[in-house]
């Protein structure tokens, strides 16, 4: 009985272990250092440059706002603000206008922001946890979004490893705050990288 209990505390201590270092949840004000692993870092090139281009739309500048208040009460933990403001995310994606873009950009653009609207559209009529599911989803489509708009903000893609296999989202302050936890890991994840 002896040897089984030690044979089963190994590996429960080896979890704990790797659970605890796997999102340090600690009140550490320090940066963030850039991801070293690859496999979540995405290479950019020409096409992926993010800085402002010439026909920037204010709208997209609107949509980033709205998803940053949106992002922030998930941070919160504020289910009610967060449905309030997944509506009002639904009806500036609604609209969005694209046709200072090119052809090619314009059908991008239209693709990601049906898709877009339909998220904040559940964000709004949900509980938290389907929100933050729902976020997920949203948070590819802003950043592909501002792949192609670009911005004048500095933005910081940053990244948490322990939501549902790996989840990105974009910020303006390079402190993570994780929405897809709240208070119960604030402070999970890492800047992916630097836009602007």
């Amino acid at each position: 009985m002896k040897t089984i209990k030690q044979k089963l505390i190994i590996p429960i201590i080896a979890i704990a272990l790797v659970s605890v270092t796997a999102c340090k949840d600690g009140s550490k004000n320090e940066p963030a250092a850039p991801m070293s692993n690859e496999m979540y870092q995405e290479p950019m090139d020409d096409k992926d440059d993010m800085s402002m281009s010439d026909n920037q739309d204010a709208k997209a500048e609107a949509i980033l706002k709205d998803y940053f208040n949106l992002k922030d009460a998930l941070v919160g933990d504020d289910n009610d603000k967060a449905k309030e403001l997944g509506a009002t995310l639904a009806s500036t994606l609604g609209s969005f206008d694209a046709s200072s873009y090119s052809d090619s950009e314009q059908q991008d653009l239209k693709d990601i922001m049906e898709d877009a609207i339909e998220h904040a559209e559940h964000i709004s009529e949900s509980d938290i946890a389907h929100q933050r599911e729902h976020f997920k989803v949203l948070s590819k489509d802003v950043i592909d979004m501002v792949a192609i708009t670009g911005t004048e903000m500095k933005l910081y893609e940053q990244f948490c490893p322990m939501y549902d296999g790996g989840t990105a989202w974009l910020s303006t302050k390079e402190e993570v705050r994780n929405p897809y936890y709240g208070s119960k890991m604030l402070t999970c994840g890492e800047v992916q990288r630097e836009i602007n």
